[in-house]
């Protein structure tokens, strides 16, 4: 009596193909070849595409459109400026070139001797302003804490609009863990990711000197005349009588 199963099918079982190796490793190589590709392009996209965006959704909060009023917050008129007239009696502007460019030393300003100097003593009323690059200190707070200097930022405002400084308010150097920094000229310049240029911005600093006198300064550009960067070229006044306001004295 025939044991065979009857539902074992009477076609012959075939062997599977054998599998071949060469194709399997193509096929791999392919896929983590994509993959990579994949990861480039969207570094590349995170490296360049993302800040130009981040940019651009800060100067879109910035808009006065943008700027809505908080719940409850009455929404007030838009105040129109004044136009102000430039007096006659302005003290002019001077510029200056300061050579920064050394990654260690600092370059000392003063601006009663309207230009850079050499001091043998940083806690000595001889000095300012001091550059290092892009780092601008004052010979004040925890620079040196006999000096008076001080900053403050008053906007993005034309030069000699500004025809007086404030009294008081001036923001002192500060301690870091390496070294001393003043808050208000941390970022006096703008970076552009495409073109990795500083672009000084269009604001006027007042300036107590170390000896409580008053001075304006605008950046201009951070670029020597060989197109190094380092360079810091500044426009200034400054008051030698002692006063607050940028004018020539009163003739009799």
């Amino acid at each position: 009596m025939s044991t065979t199963d009857p539902f074992e099918s009477s076609i012959p079982a075939t062997e599977p193909a054998p599998v071949d190796g060469g194709s399997l490793k193509k096929k791999k190589l392919w896929r983590n070849l994509f993959a990579l590709n994949l990861c480039l392009t969207l570094l590349l996209i995170a490296l360049f595409w993302l800040p130009f965006k981040l940019l651009q959704l800060e100067n879109f909060i910035n808009l006065p459109s943008v700027n809505l009023p908080k719940t409850g917050e009455a929404v007030k008129n838009p105040v129109v400026p004044v136009v102000q007239e430039i007096p006659e009696n302005i003290l002019p502007p001077r510029t200056v070139m300061i050579n920064a460019s050394s990654e260690n030393d600092w370059v000392y300003f003063d601006f009663s001797r309207d230009g850079v100097v050499k001091i043998h003593d940083p806690s000595s009323l001889e000095w300012d302003l001091a550059f290092r690059r892009t780092k601008v200190i004052t010979n004040g707070g925890a620079t040196n804490k006999f000096g008076k200097a001080g900053l403050i930022d008053l906007g993005a405002v034309g030069f000699n609009y500004v025809t007086e400084a404030p009294l008081d308010s001036y923001v002192k150097d500060t301690a870091t863990r390496t070294e001393t920094e003043n808050q208000v000229l941390l970022k006096w310049y703008r970076y552009n990711y495409f073109t990795h240029k500083l672009t000084a911005k269009p604001n006027i600093y007042a300036v107590q000197t170390a000896d409580s006198k008053f001075a304006k300064v605008k950046f201009l550009n951070f670029y020597c005349t060989n197109k190094e960067t380092g360079c810091i070229r500044m426009q200034y006044v400054y008051q030698e009588n002692g006063s607050n306001q940028f004018l020539k004295p009163a003739t009799s």
